[in-house]
This record gives C-alpha cells, sequence and structure tokens, in this order.
C-alpha cells in the first residue's frame, strides 16, 4: 500500500518521523536513567548534574567560537562548491583551535575556582580538569556535527544521535554504579569523546567526499561571516546557560537545594522533546530558510512547518501534562514539588517553539542585531521576573517567568521578521 503523496513528499515529516523514532527510544531509556539517578543521588545531586550539563552547554559553543550554525548555513549553501567549502572550513579550522585553546586552558587554571562557584566545594576541581582535555574532541565533535545537519542527512543524523546517547547512558550508569555523583559527572565529562567516535563511525566517509580536508589552510576569507554567528551563538548559548546557572544558584540559595533540583527535573524532561524539535531546526529550518529570498516564500514555508510540527508537538505536551504524576511517580520518586511545574513549563515550552521556527530567520539571513537584541530581552526578562515571581510564588514563579518571557519573545520575533521583510520591499521598489 503506498503512502498519501502528502506523507511521501514532505521532507519536514520524514525527518519528524524518524527523530520520532529516535526520540522515543531515548525517552524509553530516559526513564530509566533519570530514575536510577533520582533514587540513588536526591533533589540535590539532579541539581548538581543540572550544573554540569550547563556548563557543557557553555562549552559546546565556545569550544568551536560559536561557528555551528555558520557551518550549517555555509555547507547548504556551497555543497556543489569545493573553493567555496574549503574556504569556510580553513577559517572555521582557526576558530576552533582558538576557542579549544582558551576553554582548555580557563578550565584547567580556573578548576578550583569553577568547582567552588558551582558546586560550592572545591572537590570537584578534577572534572574541570579533565574537561580541559576533552574541550578538542567536543569542538571537533561539533564542527562535523554541522556538516551534518548542512547537507541535511537526517539519517545518519537519526543514527549518530541514537548510537551516541545509548552508550553515552550506559557510560553514566556505570559511573553511577561505580562513584556515584563523581561517577555521573565524569560520564558527562567524557560524553563528547564517545559521540564523536560514533559520528566518525557513521558519517567519516561521507565527510571525505563533502570536505576535501588536505586542501585546508590558513585562511581567513570568511572571518567576519563567522564572526557573526559567534556572536549570535554567545548570546544564546552562553548567556541562557550562564542564566540557568544563576537561577538554579539563586533557587538553591532561598528556597532550599530541594526546589532547585524539581526545576531541574522538570527541565531535563523538557529539554527531551526541545532537542527532538533542534534536529529539525538545523537538519530542514536552517538550510531551508536559508535559500528562501521573499515573503511569500517565507511564509509558505513557515505555515508547513507549522503544521507539520506544531499538533504533534501539542498533543505530546498534553500527553505529558495529563501523565505528570505518573511520570512523577516513574522517573522522579518522591519528587512531588515537581507537580506545580508542568503546566507553565509546557505552555511556555509550546510557545518557544513556535518562536524558534521563526527565529532560524535570524541565522539563515546573519541578522545578528536582530538576533542579539530579541536574546538579551528575552533572557534578561526570564532573570528579571524569575526573581520576582520566586518571591510571590515560590518555585512555581521560575516556570510563569519561563512562560511570560516566551509570549513576549514569540511578539517580538514576528514583528522584527516583518519589518524585515518589508525593508526589503522597499529596497527592491527603490531599486
Amino acid at each position: 500500500m503506498k503512502l498519501p503523496r502528502f506523507i511521501r513528499d514532505n521532507i519536514v515529516l520524514k525527518i519528524t518521523s524518524l527523530n520520532a523514532v529516535v526520540i522515543t527510544v531515548r525517552l524509553i531509556v530516559s526513564v530509566f536513567v533519570q530514575r536510577f539517578l533520582a533514587i540513588v543521588l536526591g533533589e540535590s545531586g539532579i541539581a548538581s548534574i543540572g550544573q554540569i550539563r550547563n556548563v557543557m552547554g557553555m562549552l559546546t559553543s565556545f569550544s568551536t567560537l560559536g561557528t555551528f550554525n555558520g557551518v550549517v548555513k555555509y555547507v547548504a549553501e556551497f555543497r556543489q562548491n569545493k573553493p567555496e567549502l574549503v574556504k569556510v572550513f580553513s577559517t572555521a579550522s582557526i576558530f576552533l583551535l582558538l576557542g579549544s585553546l582558551v576553554s582548555a586552558v580557563v578550565l584547567f587554571f580556573g578548576a578550583r575556582y569553577l568547582s567552588e562557584y558551582l558546586f560550592a566545594s572545591a572537590s570537584f576541581s578534577y572534572v574541570f580538569k579533565l574537561l580541559a582535555f576533552v574541550v578538542p574532541f567536543l569542538a571537533i565533535n561539533r564542527m562535523i556535527g554541522g556538516v551534518v545537519n548542512g547537507v541535511s542527512d537526517y539519517k545518519s543524523y537519526a543514527k549518530i544521535e541514537l548510537i551516541s546517547y545509548l552508550l553515552a547512558s550506559l557510560a553514566l550508569l556505570m559511573g553511577l554504579y561505580t562513584y556515584s555523583l563523581r561517577g555521573v559527572i565524569i560520564a558527562i565529562a567524557i560524553a563528547p569523546i564517545i559521540q564523536l567516535s560514533v559520528l566518525i563511525l557513521v558519517f567519516g566517509k561521507v565527510l571525505k567526499t563533502i570536505i576535501p580536508f588536505q586542501l585546508l589552510k590558513i585562511n581567513f576569507s570568511y572571518k567576519n561571516k563567522l564572526l557573526a554567528f559567534t556572536l549570535m551563538s554567545f548570546v544564546s548559548t552562553l548567556l541562557l546557560n550562564y542564566v540557568e546557572l544563576d537561577i538554579r544558584t539563586f533557587i538553591a540559595d532561598d528556597l532550599g537545594v530541594d526546589e532547585a533540583g524539581y526545576w531541574t527535573a522538570v527541565t531535563f524532561i523538557s529539554k527531551n522533546y526541545i532537542v527532538f524539535a533542534s534536529g529539525l531546526f538545523t537538519l530542514y529550518v536552517l538550510p531551508k530558510f536559508a535559500g528562501i529570498t521573499n515573503k511569500v516564500d517565507f511564509k509558505k514555508e513557515v505555515i508547513k512547518i507549522y503544521k507539520t510540527i506544531l499538533p504533534i508537538f501539542g498533543l505530546g505536551m498534553l500527553l505529558v501534562y495529563v501523565l505528570r504524576n505518573f511520570i512523577i511517580q516513574i522517573v522522579y520518586p518522591d519528587f512531588t514539588g515537581m507537580e506545580p511545574l508542568f503546566k507553565w513549563q509546557l505552555l511556555g515550552d509550546f510557545i518557544r517553539l513556535g518562536s524558534l521556527v521563526l527565529a532560524h530567520q535570524f541565522l539563515a539571513k546573519r541578522m545578528v542585531k536582530s538576533f542579539i537584541i530579541t536574546e538579551l530581552i528575552s533572557m534578561g526578562l526570564f532573570l528579571f521576573l524569575s526573581k520576582i515571581f520566586v518571591q510571590y510564588y515560590g518555585i512555581e514563579g521560575v516556570v510563569l517567568a519561563h512562560f511570560v518571557r516566551h509570549i513576549i519573545y514569540f511578539v517580538m520575533v514576528v514583528i522584527v521578521i516583518k519589518m524585515y521583510f518589508n525593508k526589503q520591499k522597499e529596497n527592491t521598489i527603490n531599486d
């Protein structure tokens, strides 16, 4: 029996469907992993894991100086233009070397300070020294991942994501069994080595046909263009993780470490389906928007994406909300303080999803100023509203701030994109 043409010809649906398989497996594995972590480590342990994951998020951006989305964009544009790809990767490689070197030096020599700042103890200094040696693997993994996304090889992406996650989860459980919290944090720290190994195994041969590595040399041709993505990545990834670190520390100090653990646990659940969406954004949305030059085509594409993914995510989030008590019982036993947090977190995530689709226009068209201003306002609102709302609503105030912040962000993005196309239309008329 043939599939309907809508399904056969809809690349968004194909990517979403394949990603759904990966995410389903991830969710099943995640249930067991998170349950073990919650039982063995408790709320304070979950909060500590949240801290190290935020550090990894910041390193993921800084180790390549934020060039990931630039690599995705230019690989999508110049896939058949080898001379331009050589220039892009020659410049990107210099960014990678600088980012990795600076990150490694800061981590190694600032290990004690970072440990005391994030964990209120110097006993985790060794983790940051370990990360100093892991950073190059993280950077190379990120750079090659940009190629996978740029060529929209969603089948390889799905394999890499699934195998990497399973192996990293196994390492995490082994770390938990062997050294408890210390073992878990070490497992999280070495995950990039596992991911890079899988990436090379799955995508290595294809990578050689796309990027002629033997031709790479010192070249700064794309310095200014990639710097635009550096600025955007630093504002989004680095600042977002810093804000989360600050909020978690604030919650722990003002409300207690258990409340910090409840919020971290809810964000872990949230990030599982945001990872699902992120794959679609970098595999399809960013490359597609990069090739769209007018408002009509942009609007059609956005509507197509919304019609495909919003109902799926909306239904999934509704299911999570209905089953929230069951999820808590199965995944986070005794984390009953999580229950009131689901409503605002899920509503905020749904609006966030819609705004992120539109915001990828900023990346596709290198709208640096628009991206930075909207992100700064969004994260400033999150930090400010969290600290205000917590005084009135307790821990629930943080997720309420998350919801309000994303409503305002969505409105801002719509207005900015409308202004962009209006300006483009005026320029066309004047020409």
